[in-house]
């Protein structure tokens, strides 16, 4: 059955500025020996094999090497609290990547799952600066940049990027602490991308 989900997202991770594995389509390594990240997506409108997903956030948090095609990423997915158990399956089976679409591509380079889990998760972004708070285990505030030198201050984008969508606004993170499924890292004033996405299968 047809699925789609889309609403807004941004992640951040221990590279500078502008990561080189996600303009690269990960094929040039991480600034890092380690990548470090976690995404944050919010569903405004979404339907998976019935099932309404709307007003949901789902967090991915993962170690990767630093060339992250490499495969052998540990990952592992933070659902929100407020997810039904119907809810919490339908999104977990598109993030999760057993019912295609974006996470599909991504399933053969986890080499360990480490685990799925629900906490209360508070989300909010007023188009330029993005946060969410996780329980204990995530809080992420990231701003897009506006370059001091581009009167537009439309903010600088990178497009043509594919996942996890097209075009991505650049940023920085204010704070940027996580501590979940082992994985425990403060990637604050690195990089941020942030976008409206909209995922289908």
């Amino acid at each position: 059955m047809p699925w789609h989900v889309e609403g807004t997202y941004f992640e951040n991770c221990n590279c500078d500025m502008a990561c080189p594995c996600t303009t690269s389509g990960l094929t040039a390594p991480a600034d890092n020996e380690r990548c470090n990240v976690a995404l944050a997506f919010h569903i405004e409108t979404g339907d998976v094999n019935g099932v309404d997903v709307g007003g949901l956030t789902v967090c991915v948090v993962a170690d990767t090497p630093a060339l992250m095609s490499e495969g052998g990423w540990k990952l592992g997915v933070l659902m929100d609290a407020a997810a039904s158990t119907e809810q919490a399956e339908a999104l977990g089976a598109v993030f999760g990547g057993q019912l295609g679409g974006p996470m599909a591509g991504l399933a053969p380079l986890i080499g360990e799952m480490a685990g799925m889990e629900s906490l209360t998760m508070a989300y909010a972004d007023d188009g330029r600066v993005h946060r969410v708070g996780i329980g204990s285990a995530v809080d992420m505030v990231v701003e897009d940049f506006v370059s001091p030198l581009d009167p537009s201050g439309l903010g600088v984008k990178i497009s043509g990027v594919g996942f996890p969508a097209d075009t991505l606004a650049v940023g920085r993170s204010s704070t940027a602490r996580v501590d979940v499924f082992g994985m425990t890292w403060d990637n604050a004033g690195k990089n941020s991308y942030s976008a409206p996405f909209a995922w289908s299968a």
